[in-house]
């Protein structure tokens, strides 16, 4: 569900939004009735299981490792030294 609010609303109410937020209601916050910006809850994955990354990864074609380095031996710089 998405609420309209003004930049007013925000600043007096923050901490009723910041609850709103953390159940994941969204929000377009308005400046003179004008919409400037949406604020939503953060949808960030904090962890992914090793069994949902082998399902991703099931059909994937194999990676011949020793092919792969010498593609990039042709590419890469041998003399590059990573910063300190």
């Amino acid at each position: 569900m998405t609420t309209t609010i003004s930049q007013r609303e925000l600043r007096n109410s923050s901490g009723d939004i910041m609850r709103r937020l953390e159940a994941g209601e969204t929000f377009i916050v308005t400046r003179a009735g004008k919409p400037v910006g949406e604020l939503g809850p953060d949808r960030r994955q904090r962890f992914v299981s090793s069994h949902f990354v082998a399902d991703i990864f099931h059909g994937a074609p194999r990676i011949d490792l020793k092919q792969m380095r010498r593609d990039l031996e042709t590419v890469a710089d041998p003399g590059f030294e990573p910063p300190a």
